[in-house]
């Protein structure tokens, strides 16, 4: 959307960072190890705009979830700075939780095997004092029909459901307390394919019909490119990248950016830009490289990308890349048709 640039932020952080100091273990301590330390986040700067879907991509182990949980208040993080917007000094606990709600990747887990879907969203709306006991029954139905469910949900229990259905029962959850911030983490993986595209066409219709303010995680950049406004590139607890979701998939400007474009699966292989074909994991959070966290898996890193550490620097609004050559990358010959999922 083209005027997202000139939203307010509802959530920002700034320099935040998340280090878990672990145990040596009894062998460890009659041995005189030290302490090893993981870095799950390092020095990172994001915000969130009003009513826009904000995409935080990358593989597994790079800080996405941690970040989530430190939005919504479950981990406190061991330094910088986590601004909310209307958030007053002493407000209750409980008013600042229901401003940011959480939908996770596993449906089942994250609901009470226990108590009904009646239960469930009663329990919310009194809790929260969002409607009067009287029509509790009411604003559930409506709930439910939102997210695309019947009202004889509310008598059945989380194991009745699909998958999919699961998600949206989640999703239903989220909406009953009247959330400033709706944190996705990871929605659609752990669903077939086939129901994929239904989950991210109801965030879609959410977001475009109450406003939302999303931050959409995921690993697959093919996922939330129409989906999302903006796209925030995360690598071994680094924004590495961030951009418009358009130019983020016409002219990306980090290396690692362009090999997870690559990677999305496409009809010919002649569209591939074999050039930024990244093998291998991540390096471990024990143990983060030095200069340039990437260049170990980059193919283009030079001996200056291992002696420098890059920050995340602005190329010309509204994109910023945190790689030293990325204004000498060639244009990118491979960006994919950009598509609208339907749901089925």
């Amino acid at each position: 959307m083209s005027d997202v640039a000139t939203r307010p932020a509802v959530l920002r952080v700034s320099n935040i960072s998340k280090e878990y100091r672990l145990g040596r273990g009894l062998l460890g301590r009659v041995g005189g190890a030290r302490r090893t330390t993981l870095t799950a986040l390092d020095g990172v700067d994001l915000e969130l705009r009003r009513g826009e879907v904000l995409a935080l991509v990358g593989e597994s182990g790079s800080g996405k979830s941690t970040l989530a949980k430190i939005l919504v208040g479950s981990v406190r993080p061991t330094a910088g700075e986590l601004e909310e917007s209307g958030v007053v000094p002493g407000q209750r606990r409980r008013e600042r939780a229901r401003r940011v709600q959480m939908v996770f990747q596993d449906p089942y887990s994250s609901l009470n095997p226990r108590i009904s879907v009646g239960s469930m969203l009663a329990e919310l709306l009194l809790l929260h004092r969002i409607v009067p006991r009287s029509q509790v029954r009411e604003e559930s139905i409506r709930l439910l029909n939102r997210v695309g469910l019947q009202e004889d949900a509310l008598d059945a229990y989380p194991s009745q459901f699909s998958g999919g259905q699961r998600q949206r029962l989640a999703i239903a959850r989220a909406l009953a307390v009247r959330h400033d911030v709706l944190v996705a983490d990871e929605p659609v993986s752990a669903l077939d394919v086939s129901v994929q595209a239904t989950i991210l066409e109801l965030f879609r219709s959410l977001q475009e019909e109450l406003g939302l303010s999303i931050l959409f995680i995921a690993h697959n950049l093919a996922v939330v490119q129409h989906l999302s406004q903006r796209v925030a590139v995360m690598y071994l607890g680094r924004i590495v990248e961030l951009a418009d979701t358009d130019q983020i998939f016409s002219d990306p400007r980090h290396p690692y950016t362009r090999a997870l474009i690559d990677s999305i699966p496409r009809m010919s292989a002649e569209s591939l830009n074999d050039v930024f074909d990244i093998e291998g994991e991540p390096p471990s959070p024990f143990d983060v490289p030095s200069g340039c966290r990437f260049h170990p898996r980059c193919p283009i890193a030079t001996e200056r990308c291992r002696v420098e550490d890059p920050a995340l620097i602005p190329l010309g609004p509204p994109h910023s890349s945190a790689c030293l050559y990325a204004d000498e990358l060639a244009p990118y010959p491979g960006a994919p048709e950009k598509k609208t999922v339907e749901a089925s």
